[in-house]
């Protein structure tokens, strides 16, 4: 039985990964940081047939005890100062867990067992404002946040560890993918949420930002697949994960109220404070590398996703109420 390490188990990609490993009969060990605010409610279905241990990433004694005991065959990095915006208040904390702990990650696995294979998580927000549509493995880094900036750093000491230090090191260049397990904070389930508020008359509008602004959106729980799938390669290689499709705010706005039978036009209020402050340009994937040498591939279509991410927002609201 083979042992995987997910750091970052309770998120929504940790959740949906483990699960996943869990199905493929994996043993899966999990690294929650002590003081997170995150709670388990993702992983509660599970948490019989995991093991969990609190400690911190930028602890390298503290990894080496959890390899050396636990022998983990893969490690999935996905622990990370995740929201873009918010980076921009916690610049440094941002860097020391999406940037540094990433490389006291790779220098362990050096240090202690070589043969681990290992997958960085890396973000679309690397191409910031990019510089070619759609994006792929060789398009230039432009990130215009500190997350973006601490994930270029995260994609980059993987690059050198695989090819330097010989690791199995990947970097999975995830475009934006969502679930009912997607935070509040993110624009996809703060509109899914507000669609189902709207609906059971909890609330009388939604304030979002540019409606205009295009992203490449796809379900989380495809995408955890294409993570296992980099690590069973014969060789380390990146690689673009997304659908290749752009959708903006307003068609996902449109697709769940329609769901709801409503009219996103008589809720949704567009409020400039929520603007980006260097909005970025289209986003999209180009994932033909990973549909070829990977044979990967998404099963859940945005019009799936949305009207999957409300019906969950609804139920959950409906208990609650």
């Amino acid at each position: 039985m083979p042992t995987a390490l997910i750091t970052g188990i309770t998120g929504q990609d940790g959740s949906y990964l483990a699960e996943f490993l869990l199905q493929k009969n994996y043993r899966v060990l999990g690294i929650i940081h002590p003081e997170s605010t995150v709670t388990y409610e993702y992983i509660n279905q599970i948490k019989d047939q995991i093991t969990t241990v609190n400690g911190d990433v930028n602890d390298e004694e503290f990894l080496a005890r959890i390899i050396e005991k636990y022998k983990p065959n893969e490690i999935y990095n996905l622990a990370a100062f995740s929201f873009p915006p918010a980076s921009w208040n916690y610049p440094v904390l941002t860097g020391e867990i999406t940037a540094i702990g990433v490389t006291r990650l790779l220098e362990t696995i050096h240090r202690v067992n070589p043969g681990i294979r290992f997958y960085q998580a890396s973000s679309s927000e690397i191409f910031g404002n990019p510089r070619e549509v759609p994006q792929r493995e060789t398009t230039p880094f432009c990130p215009r946040n500190p997350y973006g900036v601490a994930k270029v750093y995260g994609h980059w000491i993987t690059v050198n560890y695989r090819e330097t230090m010989g690791l199995y090191a990947v970097s999975g260049i995830l475009f934006n993918h969502e679930s009912p397990r997607r935070g509040l904070e993110y624009v996809t389930r703060k509109i899914a949420n507000g669609a189902a508020r709207i609906k059971l008359g909890l609330a009388n509008d939604l304030q979002l930002g540019n409606l205009d602004a295009t992203r490449d959106w796809g379900f989380a729980g495809d995408y955890v697949k294409a993570m296992w799938l980099m690590l069973q390669q014969d060789e380390p290689e990146d690689f673009v994960v997304g659908t290749g499709q752009a959708h903006s705010v307003r068609e996902f706005c449109d697709i769940a109220f329609r769901y709801v039978g409503l009219n996103y036009q008589d809720y949704v209020v567009v409020d400039p404070n929520y603007y980006r402050p260097t909005e970025k340009n289209s986003l999209v994937a180009n994932p033909a590398k990973a549909r070829q040498k990977l044979g990967w591939k998404t099963s859940v279509d945005l019009k799936g996703l949305v009207h999957m991410m409300v019906e969950a927002d609804l139920e959950q609201l409906a208990r609650q109420k």
